[in-house]
């Protein structure tokens, strides 16, 4: 591994963010697996495709890619320790080979100059503290054309957990969790936020398509209200609060999910993102 520079992220997702999305992989699988198809579509990866995976956690979307290039090979890439051990170990038990792992930040770690033709990311590439960076070695990681697709949320407002989240703003301290401009879930919300930092990278052909999938976040409302209170956002919330508003908020935020309930009883939640794609020029 080479030197971090993107050292609060990788604090965090060596803390209790990792270890939350390592141990319930299976459910934000769950959550975001809509956006598989899309995202692997839009890269065009076949045959004997070399793939980078950024932000990788574990390991989702590259085993999908190096199972659609058998002739090929992905790597993932990422900087959260526990999730890439999750990522081993699921890649072994699948059998598949033509896939490895690698603990690095994406900003600085030394790629190769057109190691890769394409490059992925579901839900991985909104955390940089220098996304020019990031994207500008990214597109050096790549060979002339080169393909680059990433799945990144769109506005707040359109993502079913944020107004899960934000309502329960009166019980807990919401202010403006979900901004949108800095590192973090909404950093790439902004198309020509998008647009600039891909063109200063070297990208040319750059589009974004909003695409919308929803996601199972929980066996009943109850459920995935207490998955939503664990994940980053509403421990962020809820340890600013103390003992009877964070009861009052669990119940206010059941209630709110029962809205969203299948007829099985499953939670599902609209997830609005931008499906980003690019060339290397």
């Amino acid at each position: 591994m080479t030197v971090i520079a993107n050292t609060a992220q990788e604090q965090a997702w060596n803390g209790p963010e990792g270890a939350h999305w390592a141990r319930h992989q299976d459910r934000w699988n769950a959550v975001n697996d809509g956006f598989n198809a899309p995202l692997l579509d839009a890269a065009r990866i076949g045959g004997s495709h070399r793939t980078l995976d950024i932000g990788c956690g574990a390991g989702r979307t590259t085993r999908l890619a190096a199972l659609r290039a058998p002739l090929g090979h992905a790597l993932g890439l990422d900087l959260s320790g526990p999730m890439l051990s999750e990522a081993r170990a699921r890649a072994a038990a699948d059998g598949v080979r033509n896939v490895a792992f690698t603990r690095g930040d994406a900003q600085t770690h030394p790629l190769g100059a057109g190691a890769f033709d394409a490059a992925i990311s579901r839900y991985g590439a909104m955390f940089f503290a220098d996304p020019e960076a990031a994207f500008g070695n990214i597109a050096r990681a790549l060979r002339p054309g080169g393909r680059l697709a990433l799945v990144c949320p769109s506005a707040p407002g359109l993502n079913g957990w944020v107004t899960a989240m934000t309502s329960l703003r009166g019980i807990l301290p919401v202010g403006d969790f979900a901004r949108t401009g800095e590192p973090g879930m909404f950093s790439l919300a902004e198309p020509a936020r998008v647009r600039a930092v891909l063109a200063a990278a070297g990208f040319t052909a750059i589009a974004l398509d909003e695409t919308r999938a929803y996601g199972t976040w929980g066996r009943d409302a109850a459920d995935a209200a207490d998955f939503l209170l664990a994940t980053g956002p509403g421990r962020h919330l809820t340890e600013r609060a103390d003992a009877p508003a964070r009861t009052r908020a669990r119940a206010a935020l059941t209630d709110h999910l029962r809205a969203h309930e299948r007829p099985d009883g499953t939670v599902a939640l609209l997830s609005t993102a931008w499906l980003v794609t690019a060339e290397r020029g």
